[in-house]
Formats: C-alpha cells, sequence, structure tokens
C-alpha cells in the first residue's frame, strides 16, 4: 500500500514539478490549458496504478487533479478532465463503471460553481478550502459506497479511514506547492516592476527636462514662421503640422516628468480627499461630454505621506481612462475611498469595453496601450506611483462589461 500510494503521490506532483522546471519562468501567470492536459495524464496515471488495500478494496487519488483544475479552471478546463475520467473508466470497465460515472458527473457539477469564489480568496483559505472540497468529495464517495453495501463492514471503515486522511493530506501538500510556485511568479514579477520603474525614475527627470528645453525653442520659432508675411499657404499647412507633432512630442515629456521621483515641495501628509476630489471635479465636463455619470464615496480617515502633484496626475490618468473606454455608449464611473485594516482602498469602476485577461496583464509596462493613439505611458505612471507608495494595484475586467481598479496603499 505505501509504494503504491506513494506512485500515486508522485503521479499528482508530475504536473507541478513539470511546470515549475520546464516552464515557469516563460509566463506571467500558469498556463491552464497546459496544466490542463499535465493533470489529465496525472489522473490516469493514478487509475491505472490504484491502492491497493490488504482487505481487498482498491482506491486512487484521481479526483485530486480532478478538483484542483475545477477549482482554479471553473467548468471549461474541468470538462477535458472529465471526458478522460469517463472514458478510461468505461475502458478498463467492470463493476461499478456507472456508479464511478454519475459520481463523477456530480462533482463535475457542483465543485466548478466554487471557481469565482475561490479565486477571490486569500492564498490559506485556497488551500483550506482544497482541503475540505478534497474530504467532502471522499466522504460523499465513502457515503454512495455505503448505501450500496449490505452492511457497513469492517473493510468499509478500514477504507474509510484510509481514504479520508490520504486525500486530505496530499490534496493539502500538492496545494501549498501550488500556491508558492503562484507566490513566487508574482513576487518576480513584483520586483522586476520595481526595478523597472527605479531605472525609469533615475532617467526621466535629467533626460525629460534636457529634450524639453530644445522642444520649447523649437516651437517659439515655429510660432513667429509662421505669423509671417513671406510662406506660402502650403507651408503654414507644414508648419501647422510641425506644431501639432511638437505639443505631442511636449506631452509625451510631461508624462516622462511624472515618473521622477516625489520632489520635497510636493509632499504632503493627508487622506487624499482633497486630489480625489480635486481630479474628480477637473475631469467631470469631459465626463459630462460623453454622456458618462460620475458616483464618487469618500469615508476614509487614514493619513499617507505622498507627493500631490504625482498623485493627482495618477488619479487623472485612471478616470481619464475609464472615461475613455465608455465614449460610445456613456455609462457610470464609479469611484470609492475607503480603508480596510491599516489600507486606503481606491476602487474606480466602469461600464466600459473591458479588458482580456491577457491585456490586464500587460498593463504598467512601458509603451503597452489598448488605445490605438496611447502611449502606455500613463497606466506606467499610475503603476510607478503607486510602487512608490509601497502600494498594490489589482484589476478585475472582463470583454464588453467594464473595468475596475483595486488600488490599495498602506498607511
Amino acid at each position: 500500500m505505501i509504494e503504491s500510494l506513494l506512485l500515486n503521490f508522485l503521479f499528482l506532483l508530475f504536473p507541478v514539478l513539470t511546470f515549475l522546471i520546464f516552464f515557469e519562468s516563460r509566463f506571467h501567470t500558469y498556463n491552464q490549458y497546459f496544466l490542463t492536459l499535465l493533470s489529465s495524464i496525472s489522473l490516469v496515471l493514478c487509475m491505472a496504478f490504484p491502492i491497493r488495500l490488504e482487505i481487498g478494496f482498491i482506491f486512487d487519488l484521481r479526483y485530486i487533479p480532478f478538483l484542483i483544475i475545477a477549482l482554479f479552471g471553473g467548468f471549461k478546463f474541468t470538462f477535458p478532465l472529465f471526458i478522460v475520467l469517463n472514458a478510461y473508466r468505461f475502458l478498463v470497465g467492470g463493476e461499478g463503471t456507472i456508479h464511478s460515472f454519475i459520481f463523477a458527473s456530480v462533482i463535475f457539477i457542483i465543485v466548478p460553481f466554487l471557481h469565482k469564489w475561490f479565486m477571490n480568496q486569500s492564498r490559506k483559505k485556497r488551500i483550506w478550502t482544497a482541503v475540505m472540497v478534497s474530504i467532502l468529495t471522499m466522504l460523499l464517495y465513502l457515503t454512495i459506497l455505503g448505501t450500496l453495501m449490505p452492511v457497513l463492514n469492517r473493510e468499509f471503515w478500514t477504507l474509510t479511514i484510509n481514504a479520508l486522511p490520504t486525500y486530505a493530506v496530499v490534496m493539502l501538500i500538492i496545494m501549498i506547492l501550488i500556491e508558492q510556485i503562484l507566490a513566487n511568479i508574482k513576487k518576480r514579477e513584483s520586483t522586476q516592476q520595481s526595478e523597472r520603474f527605479n531605472i525609469i525614475s533615475e532617467l526621466s527627470a535629467s533626460v525629460a527636462h534636457e529634450i524639453r528645453n530644445p522642444l520649447t525653442v523649437t516651437n517659439g520659432f515655429l510660432q513667429l514662421l509662421k505669423n509671417s508675411q513671406n510662406i506660402t499657404q502650403e507651408e503654414k499647412k507644414y508648419i501647422d503640422f510641425s506644431l501639432v507633432e511638437l505639443k505631442r512630442a511636449e506631452r509625451i515629456v510631461s508624462d516622462f516628468l511624472a515618473f521622477a521621483k516625489p520632489q520635497s515641495e510636493n509632499m504632503i501628509f493627508s487622506n487624499l480627499k482633497e486630489e480625489t476630489e480635486y481630479v474628480k471635479d477637473i475631469i467631470t465636463p469631459f465626463a459630462n461630454m460623453h454622456q458618462v455619470d460620475i458616483q464618487y464615496k469618500f469615508t476614509n480617515t487614514l493619513n499617507i505621506q505622498y507627493d500631490k502633484n504625482q498623485m493627482q496626475q495618477c488619479l487623472m490618468n485612471v478616470y481619464k481612462n475609464g472615461i475613455e473606454s465608455m465614449i460610445e455608449n456613456g455609462g457610470v464611473l464609479s469611484i470609492n475611498v475607503t480603508e480596510l485594516k491599516n489600507d486606503i482602498i481606491i476602487k474606480i469602476k466602469d461600464t466600459g469595453v473591458g479588458m482580456t485577461k491577457k491585456e490586464v496583464l500587460q498593463l504598467g509596462r512601458p509603451y503597452y496601450s489598448t488605445k490605438n493613439e496611447g502611449t502606455g505611458l500613463g497606466m506606467l505612471m499610475v503603476y510607478s506611483t503607486i510602487n512608490k507608495l509601497n502600494g498594490k494595484i489589482e484589476v478585475e475586467s472582463e470583454k464588453g462589461k467594464g473595468t475596475t481598479f483595486i488600488i490599495s496603499i498602506p498607511a
């Protein structure tokens, strides 16, 4: 029995170790399609080499990968495992095939419903939720098995004593490994992002100031040249084009200046009320012009130290992006500033076009923008400002339904 148990455990480690060794450094998040394939292989191997008890009963750990994929991936990624599990079970045949199909169907219908709730939980809660689900799954299996037996004899209770703790302990170990891998990925991305922001912060101020000076001079000379009586209309048109491009270049330089380190003369100690309200008032005419209603609520009492100008620009970028995502059909921009324990929480929600998961993962990267004419520097500035305050940004978005930015800053 010990040898079979260790073999099954090795089969369950196969997807985790394979992903960790060969693919973890290549993806920004775990690839569910790849993990589903590996889990299918793991599931079949567990069924092919079951754990045999001395009393004659056999059981395996097939439902460990099944439950993990159901919790992390939902119905979409659980369905292939459901097909593989039942196809192999019918291939093996024998007594209990129909009962296995019915039980697998019940688990397939129930567990994936927990997916969205499960993914919103903390790391520890996800681990213990998965353990509880595995225990309840085995309890359901043993209950069904008990109803089919004429009497609950010693063999049945021996199976129960072996199966329940085995499922619980194995699920606990696998979930700890998975959560640690996900935590390592997030930590690495956070470290890389912090390093990127620090480099930008160091270079942006000096470079931007040096570029702005010749741009200002060139702009002035072009303005004088435009007013000259000795140039043709076509030449004036070329000058207009040049001025437009210079204005765009100056806007990009201004965005770069926002990445500079916080300036001492702009530092204040406050609860963000003045900044959030000021930016809301500034952006309201732009929102009204595009039939966007702004809903604002402020209940925070915590204070933090920050650069007032950078915070205003940060909020302006997020508000403006939310409004621009609703330009076609209008909508509602909700701004809610509150506190949770020792964190200030800024929740900015729009009802716009939304983003895919891939687009959300790219936010905050230099020169990435979902807008045709965007530079991506606006969102990079947002992430940089919050990073300087040791804060975090979470983005929840669904294509066609809108986007929610949840900014948490430790007080």
